[in-house]
């Protein structure tokens, strides 16, 4: 048998999950909607987890922007593309992806094409140029930062 839990208690539940990591409002929400809560119930608590800042999505973009490029190497195509489909808003989504440091950036992106080029078969230079701009558009990485870095290595 399912155990029925009061509003008190789902917010508490709720709150520690957003305490462990965090999370956006559809995160949230897709976690509630698993727990079987009816929508008036899920509403008041991502208000009240919003308003005593267990979440925060400026927040949340900041750490998943730098989360995606440390550890994923992720481009800012692909970081943009991630958040818009969470349902964050254009200008958070902006702010956050400029805090990149263009320097690190072009580095992060030389860094993956060398290693790419170390396992890369090719017979001709044109071949190996559309390979290795083809693996960074994956990446997420945009056109005039992956031409201005395969020049230079």
């Amino acid at each position: 048998m399912k155990k029925e839990y009061s509003l008190d208690e789902l917010l508490h539940k709720a709150a520690s999950y957003c305490s462990i990591s965090e999370h956006c409002v559809s995160e949230v929400e897709d976690k509630l909607t698993a727990w079987g809560i009816s929508e008036n119930d899920k509403q008041e608590i991502i208000d009240r987890l919003v308003s005593d800042d267990f979440i925060n999505e400026k927040r949340y973009c900041t750490y998943f922007v730098k989360d995606k490029f440390r550890f994923n190497k992720w481009g800012k195509i692909k970081i943009s593309y991630a958040l818009k489909s969470k349902g964050l808003d254009k200008d958070t989504i902006m702010n956050a992806i400029e805090s990149i440091d263009d320097g690190e950036y072009d580095e992060l992106l030389a860094s993956l094409l060398k290693t790419k080029l170390a396992g890369l078969k090719y017979e001709f230079e044109y071949e190996k140029q559309g390979k290795l701009f083809r693996f960074a558009q994956s990446r997420g990485f945009e056109y005039n930062v992956i031409d201005r870095v395969m020049r230079s290595i």
